[in-house]
């Protein structure tokens, strides 16, 4: 039984209410699954509807199944029968049904990621190309978006105007298309692109589903893509009946295909379309909310509302800034610790940011204090390739250790087979030597010129570790070995940030241990992903704001809140649509926070955005009614152009470090005093007295300084 004294006013009238065309606008933390389920049993309940004949497409099985179970409870054994599923799950049904018009067996085989990449492994066998080259993501991307506009692989092929790597990328496509049909295979994109054009190609078809469906319901509207639009008209067809649920304001997966115009615009497709907003929000305090609401109302492509709560005002939102990264995960992980003696549990805390680069230094700070964590939806940051990888070959300078030898002497590619590797270490084996001194020593009579040069590069490392800052050596490496170039090539952003972020800790190390050595850095990581390792149930979570959407926490804080890093430079850089989808993801950031929330950054430099940071806008941009700022660091000025759709950040420059000229003496904490012999790029060339010799350090590194004159003696 229905009991419509739980709901408030928008909400009763969003589920009674007897219009064709119904779009919900349902803020963060409003109630929608309740409005939709209880919707679907009105329509049972009260309007005598067979539940045979509603549909409601959701995103994800949990979603599906909650609904289920909310109907049972309401109606018991009368609600059975309603076709609650995601949207690919109808996709097979109908496809099963009714795919031997498309000439497939009705016993066709749907392939999962694990499948795709065996055939991707297959095609790239037969080309000659390998996964370091083409990563079996960036392929699966490349052939998703082919299919989604409707490019068939000769097509493809002829798109590529004769570009090497566009070129392989459509062979490889080719070889996936075909491949699949000799199966008679689809993958989870040919689900609904395989029943649109069915759909198209035999109306009587169409019409069947169509008509078997009198009540279509949509969840998370604002999720959809053109194709899976194109299939739930396709399916309201025949009854007109369409009923959308769906937040505009939490549009945050376009780089997945999602439409904001489309629920936007709904209205323009369906002109009696009802609008109904729940903008009443159970979740948050009216701080929370209103900190929201003052950022989000600078979007133009949205429909208006207003989240309020009968929760009271709560605390202020807080916004903390801080000296430098480090300073701002002590910050967080103290006030994660007071609010944990207070009575929170750390499973009602989470700390979310808008890349995944963001959580190393906080991941640090919860180890060092024994505070556990999970990363949700993610590797640890010290756990994930791209960092293990570079810190293979850091180990290779002090090393020579085999694991670091095997993980990198392929990556990128050079080469070199698991032949050539298994032959080498045998002979290693055999003669209690290191792989690396197999090669070095020429004891592997083939494949010389490539071995050689490894070794060349390697041991040029290793004498310029003694004569330049760690940081200055990782770029060698980086920039030596080729994996900062093979990163950039297969457009690998989010791996590239992750290299960059392990620059920023080595230089941090670098500045808090000033005699520090390479050996003493690869140490001290080696602990830090030792007790990673520990898990228990009260944990606190780490997300990015993407995977964060759909939770809720009594506590969030939001890092990284820094001008480049959020908004995200990337995204800027595809003007005000760009923008508006990073103002959108800060409203489902802030809009997780029950109780309390905390935004904070740092404004030091970071190699991620090559700059200084600067505070983001999306602070700047909250009402001062509802913030307080702690330690509030003086504004720098940005002003945005809006030009052809592209946006110029303009940024005060990094002030240039004239202090220092050739001839100048200067004194260093721990090599003492030496004479500057050439000044390039803020890079000092100094010669100290013996045993130091020359090195190379930052003009701007803290353990140098000029000398003064008193001390002349």
């Amino acid at each position: 039984m229905i009991r419509y004294s739980d709901l408030n006013e928008n909400q009763k009238q969003a589920v009674i209410d007897d219009a064709n065309h119904i779009r919900i606008i349902a803020g963060a933390g409003s109630g929608k699954t309740r409005v939709l389920t209880m919707r679907i049993a009105y329509l049972i309940e009260k309007k005598n509807v067979r539940p045979y004949h509603i549909l409601a497409i959701t995103f994800t099985n949990k979603a599906a199944r909650e609904m289920k179970n909310r109907i049972n409870d309401m109606l018991g054994d009368d609600g059975t029968g309603c076709h609650i599923s995601t949207i690919h799950s109808l996709c097979m049904r109908i496809l099963s049904e009714d795919i031997v018009a498309l000439n497939y067996p009705k016993n066709f085989t749907v392939i999962d990621a694990d499948d795709q990449k065996q055939v991707l492994k297959e095609a790239y066998k037969q080309i000659g190309i390998s996964k370091s080259d083409y990563p079996y993501g960036t392929c699966l991307d490349y052939i998703a978006d082919m299919k989604y506009q409707h490019i068939d692989p000769v097509q493809a092929m002829t798109f590529s105007y004769g570009e090497p790597r566009i070129v392989n990328k459509a062979k490889v496509y080719e070889y996936y298309d075909k491949r699949l049909k000799d199966m008679y295979a689809l993958d989870f994109d040919d689900l609904i692109l395989f029943t649109t054009r069915l759909f198209k190609k035999f109306p009587n078809i169409k019409e069947k589903w169509s008509s078997r469906f009198h009540y279509i319901h949509v969840d998370e509207f604002q999720d959809v893509d053109k194709e899976q639009y194109l299939l739930i008209r396709q399916l309201a067809a025949c009854h007109d009946n369409l009923y959308v649920v769906g937040d505009p304001d939490q549009t945050i997966f376009t780089w997945r295909g999602a439409d904001i115009n489309i629920i936007v615009n709904m209205d323009k497709d369906y002109p009696d379309t009802k609008t109904i907003i729940l903008d009443q929000n159970y979740r948050s305090t009216n701080n929370i909310l209103s900190g929201a609401n003052s950022v989000i109302k600078n979007n133009l492509a949205r429909v208006e509302k207003r989240l309020y709560s009968k929760n009271g005002d709560g605390a202020k939102i807080i916004h903390k800034s801080c000296n430098s990264e480090i300073s701002e995960a002590n910050y967080v992980v103290n006030q994660i610790m007071k609010l944990h003696d207070d009575g929170y549990n750390y499973r009602d805390m989470a700390v979310l940011y808008r890349a995944n680069y963001l959580s190393r230094e906080i991941e640090k700070v919860l180890i060092d204090n024994r505070v556990h964590y999970v990363i949700y939806g993610g590797l640890r940051f010290y756990e994930r390739k791209e960092v293990k990888d570079i810190l293979a070959y850091l180990r290779m300078i002090t090393r020579n250790d085999d694991l670091a030898f095997i993980r990198i002497i392929n990556t990128p590619r050079r080469s070199i087979g698991t032949k050539t590797i298994d032959a080498i270490q045998a002979i290693a084996n055999e003669r209690n030597l290191s792989m690396y001194d197999v090669i070095k020593e020429g004891l592997y009579p083939k494949s010389k010129e490539v071995l050689n040069g490894f070794v060349k590069m390697v041991e040029k490392w290793k004498n310029d570790m003694n004569e330049i800052d760690l940081e200055l050596l990782l770029q060698e490496v980086l920039d030596d070995s080729g994996y900062r170039m093979m990163l950039e090539n297969e457009g690998e952003t989010e791996r590239l940030e992750n290299v960059k972020s392990l620059l920023d800790d080595i230089k941090q190390y670098s500045e808090d241990y000033p005699e520090s050595t390479l050996d003493d850095y690869l140490q001290m990581i080696a602990l830090y992903t030792d007790r990673a390792s520990m898990e228990v149930d009260d944990v606190v979570s780490l997300c990015t704001i993407h995977s964060a959407k759909g939770l809720e926490f009594e506590v969030v804080f939001v890092i990284g809140l820094s001008e480049g890093i959020f908004p995200s430079e990337r995204t800027l850089a595809e003007g005000q649509k760009g923008l508006e989808e990073e103002r959108r993801l800060a409203y489902v950031a802030y809009t997780r926070a029950k109780k309390l929330l905390y935004l904070t950054e740092s404004n030091s430099f970071s190699y991620v955005i090559q700059s200084s940071k600067i505070q983001s806008r999306f602070i700047s941009e909250i009402d001062d009614a509802y913030i307080d700022h702690i330690d509030e660091k003086p504004k720098e000025r940005h002003s945005l152009i809006f030009d052809d759709d592209i946006i110029i950040e303009r940024r005060k420059e990094k002030p240039v470090d004239n202090r220092y000229r050739n001839g100048d003496i200067v004194i260093h904490d721990t090599f003492g005093e030496g004479v500057v012999l050439k000044e390039e790029s803020g890079i000092l060339e100094i010669a100290f007295k013996h045993p130091y010799g020359i090195k190379k350090i930052l003009g701007s590194h803290p353990s140098l300084r000029k000398k003064k004159k008193e001390e002349y003696s």
